[in-house]
């Protein structure tokens, strides 16, 4: 797609982009990087790849086996 476009074409579309940024309110990480670490470890007894998921729940288990006779 970039490939089609004009340098100013492609100028543009990066200020736009900045100006798209530039709106987002900043946090520190120490602060973020606390609130995260506490959601995660809230939400760990949840977690299906560190709890697993039971055999009748899981959509991905073989139905049947394949016979060769």
């Amino acid at each position: 797609m970039a490939q089609d476009m004009t340098e100013k074409e492609l100028l543009k579309m990066e200020l736009d982009q900045l100006k798209k940024e530039v709106k987002n309110e900043r946090q520190m990480v120490s602060k973020t990087g606390k609130e995260l670490k506490e959601y995660i470890e809230s939400m760990a007894g949840e977690d299906p790849l560190l709890k697993g998921v039971p055999e009748d729940k899981n959509p991905f288990k073989e139905k049947g086996g394949c016979t060769i006779s």
